[in-house]
C-alpha cells in the first residue's frame, strides 16, 4: 500500500496542517449545454466501479474513493473531502520521466512540464498563471509540477471551489496537457528557465550525487537519467523534437487523474470526461524501456574527492527490482522489512549517543524508480573512515546472526502502531491535497491505498507474526543481496583509494552487539515539581474560542478546547524571553539550542531513558527558539497529555546536562563547517540574517572558533539561566472534553516556583544593515557560474501597525510577480526569485523587504536594473486593480484555509495571554487583506522603497570581482549596472 511502514514513521515526526471541515460546499449545478455536453461524455467511461487501482489484491479497499476508466484508456480516482473547506485538489499524472529518454532526449520530460505549465496553444503565453491568480491561487505552492525518473505529476490545489471556476480550471488543465505551447519562443524561453534550475542546483551536493547514482547503478538507465538534463541536451532541444516527445508519451492511456476536495465525486467525473473524454493518440502506446537489473561485474568500490565536503560512506546491498500485486502478504512483508530496519537503527543510534565511531549512521530500504531492491547504510565517520565502515557492518551482522529479543521488537511496534492510530484518530482531518498526493504515489509505486482503520487491523495482525525468528529471517533478507557496492565521499584522496576501499569491505565483519539493555523506567522516577499552583483569573477572550487561565505563580495558559482534530491536543509552552534574552552585541550560544538542549536529558534520565519512557506514546519535546520566548512544543493526546507536560515541567525544573550530546554537536557543526561557502546558496543559508541585522550576535552563525571552543560547562552555563527564566505562558489547543486540563497544568508549570524575565536592555531592539552604495560582496567556492544578488528595504515591526504590516505581503506578492515575469518567464535568468516581506511582532523593528535570487554572475547587473525598475514604479504609479486583486487573493486564500486549523491559531496567539493586541490583530488579518487598497500599496512603497535606506549584496565566486561580473553581462548583450 501507499502507506507504507517507512512513510508511516517519516511522517511521524512533520507537522501537518490539517483542517477541520466545518462546513460542506456544494457545487451549483452548471448551465444546461455544459451538463448535456458533460452527460454524453459520461457515455466514454466504462464502469464507475472500476477498481483498477485493487485488480489482483486483497487489500480492504478505501471505500472513500470512486474510481473509472474512460473508453480512451484514461484512468481517474475521485473522492469527496472536506479539507480545508472549499478546496479541490487535482492530481494530473502521466506515466513518463526521465527514465523514458533517449539519449538525446535527456532532460526532455522535465523540460516539456516547464512548458506545459506555461499553457496551450489555445490561451496567450503566461495567461493561465494570470487566471488561477485570479481564483486565489498561489503560484509554486498550489500549482506545481515534478518530473522524477518515472513520472511527471501535475499539481492544482483549487481554493474557494466554485462550479465556474472547477469547470475552468479542468478546461485549462486539459489544455495543457493535451497540447501545450511548444513554440521555438516557448521552448527558448523555458530552456533559460531550466539551465538556471541546473545551475542552481550544481555543486558538491549534486557532483556526488551524481557520482553516487552512477556507482550504484552501474549497467542501468538509472545510473545517469537525472530528471534535469544536461547541458547539451537541453541545448539540443527544439520544439519539433520536444513536441515528438509530447506525442510519443502524453496519451490518455498514460494518463490519470486524481481530484478530491469539497464537491460531488459525481461532478469530478463528469469534469474529467467532459475534458479529457475525447483525448485520443495517433499511434499505439510505445513499449516501455528497459530498466536493466544490478549488474555484478560492475565495480565494487568507488572513491569520490570532493573538497571542502565531510567524509560519508555508502553501503549498498542491491537486488533486481520486482514487481509485485500489492496484498495483505506483500504489505506484511513491507512492514516486517521496516520493523528490521528500525532495530538497526536504534543500535546503531545507541552506539552514536556513546561515542562511536560515527557521528551519525542509518540504513534504509527502498525500492528505487522501478530499478532496483536497495538497502543503504549511510554514515558520516568521525575521523577514521575504516572503523566506522567496520562498526556498522558489525552491527548489522549482529542483526543478521542473532535474533532480537521480543521486547525489541515490540519497542518498534509499538512505535509504528502509535503512528496508526494518530492516523486513524485524524482520519476525518486528512486534507484532501495529501490524499490525492497518496493516490498519485500508489500508482507509481504499483501499489494501493487503504483506510486507516484498514491500516490498524492489517498491523495488528502483521505484529503478532513478527517473532524474534520472523525478524531474522527477515533481516537476512533485506541485508543480503547480489550486488554491494559501497562509496566513499572524502574531502582528500585516501591512501590506496578505491583499492582501499575494497579492502577495507573484504575484512570479514565482526559482530558489534549494540542492543540497547532493556530498562524499566516510569515517570513517576521525576521529582516532585511542587504544590498544586492555584488559578487566580480565567477569563474568555473575546472574539475567540479560548480561555485565559493564570495561575498564582505568574504562569498564563490560553486553552482551546474544540474537535477540530479529534483524539489530538497540541501543546507549546513559550517560556523565558528567546532571542530578547541576549544583548544585540553579545557572544551566545543560542545555536546550540536545538539539539543539546533536549537530548541533554530530564533530571535522571539521558536520551535512552527519555525514549523508553516515549515509546508507543505521542508525547514530544520539540524545541525553538522564537524572538520573544524558548518554547517547547509537543502533539499529544488525551491520554498522554498529564504526562506529557510533567515532561516539559520536568525538563524545566530539573534539566540535566549529559555532556555527550553536546559533544555530539560540536563534532556535527565542525564536521559540516566546510560546506558553508561551497555554493552561494549555503553562503546565503548560513549569513543572510546576520547581515540584515547589521552582525546581530542572535543572528550571525558561529566561526569555526567559536564552536572548537563550546564546552559542556559553557553549554550549561548559558542555557542554565534560561531555562529558569520567565515569564512562562502555556497552550493548549485540541481535544480536551476528556481530561482535567486546569489540574493538569496546576499539577506541573502551576507548581513551577514564579520566575524572572532575563532580558537585556541591549536585546530589545534590532537594527538593519547599514546603507552603501556599492553591494556587499561575499564569496562562495563552488561553480564559477553560480551567483546570488540581495537587496533589501528596512521597513517596521510590533503590533501597532497590523494592516500595514499585512499590506506589505501584498506589496512583497506584487513585487514578486513582476520579478518573476521579468527574470524567469520572460527572460529566463533564475530559476526562482525571491520577494518576502518580514515583519517581527516581538520587536518594534528589525522588519525588511527582501527581494532576491540565485543567479549567474553575468545576470547580477540586470538583477538590480529589473529590481531598481520594479520599486521605482511602485512608487510613482498605483497598482491596477486586477494585479492588486491576482496577488492579495491568493494570501487572503491561504489565510481561509489555514484559519481551520489549530496550528495557525496557536501560532497567530502566541503572546496573547500577556499583549490583548496579539488577539485583535490575529481576529483582523482576513479583514485586513481584504482591505488592501492601490493606495496602500503606494504609500507603503514611498514610506519605504527609498534608494537612500536600500542595502544590497551579492555572492559571488571566488577571485571575482563586481566589474569583472559586469563585463560578462555586456559580453552577453545584458544593459544594466549598479
Amino acid at each position: 500500500m501507499s502507506i507504507s511502514p517507512t512513510r508511516a514513521v517519516s511522517r511521524r515526526f512533520s507537522v501537518l496542517l490539517a483542517a477541520c471541515a466545518t462546513a460542506a460546499l456544494l457545487l451549483a449545478p452548471a448551465h444546461a449545454p455544459a451538463q448535456e455536453a458533460a452527460t454524453s461524455a459520461l457515455s466514454s467511461v466504462q464502469a464507475t466501479d472500476d477498481d483498477w487501482l485493487y485488480a489482483g489484491s486483497d487489500i480492504p479497499r478505501d471505500a472513500g474513493w470512486r474510481f473509472g476508466t474512460l473508453s480512451n484508456g484514461l484512468r481517474y480516482a475521485v473522492r469527496n473531502n472536506g479539507v480545508p473547506p472549499g478546496q479541490v485538489s487535482i492530481r494530473v499524472r502521466m506515466d513518463v520521466g526521465s527514465l523514458f529518454e533517449t539519449e538525446k532526449e535527456r532532460g526532455f520530460a522535465h523540460l516539456l512540464e516547464h512548458l506545459t505549465f506555461r499553457g496551450s496553444v489555445h490561451i496567450p503565453d503566461g495567461e493561465a498563471k494570470r487566471i488561477w491568480q485570479r481564483f486565489g491561487v498561489s503560484f509554486g505552492s498550489d500549482t506545481n509540477a515534478q518530473t522524477t525518473p518515472t513520472q511527471t505529476v501535475y499539481q492544482l490545489d483549487l481554493p474557494s471551489v466554485t462550479a465556474a471556476n472547477l469547470d475552468e480550471s479542468m478546461k485549462l488543465l486539459s489544455g495543457m496537457i493535451r497540447e501545450p505551447r511548444i513554440s521555438a519562443a516557448a521552448v527558448e524561453a523555458e530552456r533559460g528557465v531550466v539551465v538556471s534550475e541546473l545551475r542552481e542546483s550544481d555543486g558538491p551536493q549534486k557532483r556526488i550525487a551524481d557520482a553516487t547514482s552512477a556507482h550504484l547503478f552501474a549497467g542501468q538507465p538509472l545510473a545517469d537519467r537525472s530528471p534535469i538534463g544536461t547541458q547539451e541536451t537541453l541545448a539540443g532541444a527544439r520544439a519539433d523534437s520536444v513536441a515528438a516527445f509530447h506525442d510519443r508519451w502524453y496519451r490518455p492511456d498514460r494518463a490519470v487523474i486524481v481530484i478530491v476536495g469539497d464537491a460531488d465525486p459525481a461532478e469530478f467525473e463528469r469534469l474529467i470526461a467532459r475534458y479529457f473524454g475525447d483525448w485520443s493518440a495517433d499511434e499505439p502506446n510505445p513499449t516501455p524501456p528497459d530498466f536493466g537489473t544490478p549488474d555484478p561485474r560492475a565495480a565494487v568500490a568507488r572513491e569520490i574527492v570532493e573538497p571542502g565536503q565531510p567524509a560519508a560512506l555508502t553501503l549498498a546491498m542491491i537486488r533486481p527490482w520486482k514487481k509485485r500485486i500489492d496484498t495483505v502478504e506483500n504489505t506484511r512483508r513491507l512492514y516486517l522489512e521496516y520493523l528490521a530496519q528500525a532495530l538497526v537503527n536504534r543500535r546503531l543510534e545507541n552506539r552514536a549517543r556513546s561515542g562511536g565511531s560515527y557521528l551519525v549512521a542509518t540504513v534504509g530500504q527502498e525500492y528505487v524508480s522501478r530499478s532496483a531492491d536497495v538497502t543503504m547504510a549511510q554514515i558520516v565517520p568521525l575521523g577514521d573512515w575504516k572503523a566506522a565502515l567496520a562498526d556498522v557492518r558489525g552491527v548489522i551482522a549482529d542483526a543478521v546472526q542473532t535474533p532480537p529479543s521480543q521486547a525489541d521488537i515490540d519497542r518498534e511496534a509499538n512505535e509504528i502502531e502509535a503512528f496508526l492510530a494518530k492516523e486513524l484518530e485524524n482520519a476525518r482531518n486528512e486534507p484532501g491535497a495529501r490524499l490525492a498526493d497518496d493516490m498519485v504515489r500508489a500508482v507509481d509505486i504499483g501499489e494501493t491505498v487503504t483506510s486507516p482503520q484498514g491500516q490498524v487491523d492489517m498491523f495488528k495482525a502483521i505484529r503478532a507474526s513478527a517473532t524474534p525468528q520472523v525478524m531474522l529471517d527477515i533481516s537476512r533478507a533485506i541485508f543480503a543481496a547480489p550486488v554491494t557496492r559501497v562509496v566513499l565521499t572524502t574531502p582528500t584522496a585516501v591512501e590506496g583509494g578505491d583499492k582501499a576501499l575494497l579492502a577495507a569491505l573484504a575484512v570479514p565483519a565482526q559482530i558489534r552487539d549494540d542492543r540497547l539493555a532493556v530498562a524499566k523506567v516510569d515517570i513517576g522516577e521525576l521529582p516532585a515539581i511542587g504544590q498544586p499552583g492555584t488559578i487566580v483569573s480565567a477569563t474568555q477572550i473575546p472574539g475567540l474560542r479560548a480561555e485565559r487561565i493564570e495561575f498564582a505563580n505568574g504562569v498564563t495558559a490560553l486553552v482551546s478546547n474544540n474537535a477540530v482534530e479529534p483524539g489530538k491536543v497540541r501543546v507549546n509552552v513559550r517560556f523565558g524571553s528567546g532571542n530578547r534574552s541576549v544583548a544585540a552585541d553579545a557572544p551566545n550560544l543560542l545555536w546550540t539550542g536545538d539539539y543539546a538542549l533536549v537530548a541533554s536529558g530530564i533530571g535522571p534520565w539521558g536520551q535512552n531513558e527519555i525514549d523508553q519512557i516515549t515509546n508507543g506514546r505521542q508525547i514530544q519535546l520539540n524545541f525553538d527558539i522564537d524572538d520573544d520566548a524558548f518554547e517547547l512544543a509537543a502533539e499529544s493526546r488525551p491520554a498522554d497529555l498529564a504526562d506529557q507536560m510533567k515532561l516539559i515541567a520536568g525538563k524545566l525544573a530539573f534539566p540535566r546536562w549529559d555532556v555527550a550530546p553536546v559533544e555530539r554537536l560540536r563534532v556535527g557543526f565542525l564536521t559540516g563547517y566546510d560546506v558553508n561557502d561551497a555554493t552561494p546558496n549555503a553562503v546565503l543559508d548560513r549569513n543572510l540574517r546576520g547581515w540584515l541585522t547589521a552582525g546581530d550576535a542572535r543572528w550571525a552563525a558561529p566561526d569555526k572558533a567559536q564552536i572548537e571552543a563550546l564546552t559542556p560547562a559553557a553549554f550549561r552555563s548559558f542555557w542554565e539561566p534560561r531555562l529558569a527564566s520567565g515569564p512562562i505562558e502555556v497552550q493548549l489547543f485540541g481535544d480536551l472534553s476528556s481530561v482535567d486540563y486546569r489540574q493538569i497544568l496546576a499539577d506541573t508549570l502551576g507548581a513551577l516556583p514564579p520566575r524572572n524575565p532575563l532580558a537585556p536592555p541591549e536585546g530589545q531592539a534590532v537594527a538593519f544593515a547599514k546603507h552603501s552604495k556599492i553591494p556587499m560582496i561575499a564569496y562562495h567556492r563552488g561553480e564559477r557560474g553560480q551567483a546570488a544578488a540581495m537587496t533589501a528595504w528596512p521597513t517596521g515591526g510590533g503590533l501597532a501597525a497590523p494592516r500595514d504590516a499585512r499590506a506589505l505581503d501584498v506589496l512583497a506578492a506584487i513585487f514578486n510577480d513582476r520579478l518573476f515575469d521579468r527574470l524567469r518567464a520572460e527572460q529566463g535568468a533564475s530559476y526562482g526569485p525571491v520577494v518576502d516581506s518580514h515583519w517581527p511582532t516581538a520587536f518594534d523593528s528589525g522588519g525588511y523587504l527582501l527581494v532576491g535570487s540565485l543567479l549567474a554572475p553575468k545576470d547580477i547587473d540586470r538583477f538590480y536594473t529589473i529590481a531598481r525598475g520594479i520599486a521605482a514604479d511602485l512608487v510613482a504609479r498605483p497598482v491596477s486593480a486586477d494585479e492588486l486583486a491576482r496577488n492579495a487573493g491568493p494570501i487572503r486564500e491561504q489565510v481561509a484555509r489555514a484559519s481551520t486549523g489549530n496550528l495557525y491559531w496557536m501560532f497567530l496567539l502566541e503572546g496573547a495571554t500577556r499583549d490583548p493586541r496579539v488577539a485583535a490583530a490575529a481576529l483582523s488579518i482576513g479583514e485586513d487583506i481584504s482591505a488592501v487598497t492601490a493606495a496602500d500599496i503606494q504609500r507603503l512603497a514611498r514610506r519605504y522603497l527609498k534608494p537612500d535606506r536600500q542595502w544590497s549584496g551579492v555572492v559571488l565566486p571566488q577571485g571575482m570581482s563586481l566589474a569583472d561580473a559586469s563585463t560578462l553581462g555586456r559580453a552577453d548583450g545584458r544593459a544594466g549596472g549598479q
